[in-house]
């Protein structure tokens, strides 16, 4: 199979995990991006069975909408039953570099609502060290050299992503040459950094469960110990 058919694939076990466990009055989380994409197309079969849905991007709620799926505010809502979004990459420990289609801060707000977390993705964003893919940081515009000076001094090559402004009305640098070997360390270090918004590291709230499409079929994996 192709990466393509992967993601089909993965999605469409994460329907029918979510469906599974949905009950009267629950609210699905749901990320952006190419797989999470697939899961929507997937819930739409599913609709008249779901009370509502919180997007963490403009682009997932348009998609949301266009299926007939309910789409709230989270403000508008008690609690979030499960998020389901993909990966940029994963570790065993389920922590996660997001943030390629740069909606990396209400992705992790998103998350940090949810009482689960389900990563959907291929088996090739499964890797023992985070950090071949580039690390996104989203960034107050007024702040962008200040903080790409700064993650020089931790040792990363920050690249301004031309043209991409945020759903929040802000930036993104993507951190290359990076190697994360401690992500909760690193997360910290770069969110304290003044004039960040976030970065792409989800350590502190780790997915709960991997769904993880490869050559023999979808794996369910949770965390291994750290």
């Amino acid at each position: 199979m192709d990466q393509d058919q992967l993601k089909q694939l993965v999605a469409n076990a994460a329907v029918d995990y979510v469906m599974s466990k949905l009950e009267r009055n629950s609210v699905i989380g749901i990320g952006t991006g190419s797989t999470a994409n697939l899961f929507i197309d997937g819930l739409a079969a599913h609709k008249g069975a779901i009370y509502g849905t919180v997007a963490s991007s403009e682009a997932s709620a348009e998609r949301l909408r266009e299926q007939g799926i309910p789409v709230y505010e989270l403000n508008a809502v008690d609690r979030v039953d499960v998020y389901v979004d993909g990966a940029d990459e994963t570790n065993a420990h389920l922590q996660l570099i997001k943030g390629g289609g740069a909606a990396l801060t209400r992705e992790k707000i998103v998350a940090a609502v949810a009482d689960e977390f389900v990563c959907i993705c291929d088996d090739s964003k499964l890797v023992r060290h985070l950090g071949a893919f580039p690390l996104p940081v989203e960034v107050i515009p007024m702040a962008r050299s200040h903080v790409a000076r700064e993650l020089v001094k931790l040792g990363g090559d920050p690249v301004y992503r031309d043209g991409v402004v945020t759903d929040n009305g802000n930036v993104i640098l993507d951190v290359y040459n990076f190697p994360i070997p401690q992500p909760l360390t690193t997360e910290a270090q770069i969110n304290a950094i003044v004039g960040v918004v976030t970065n792409g590291l989800f350590a502190q709230r780790p997915a709960d469960v991997l769904l993880l499409g490869g050559k023999d079929g979808v794996q369910t994996l949770h965390a291994s110990p750290a």
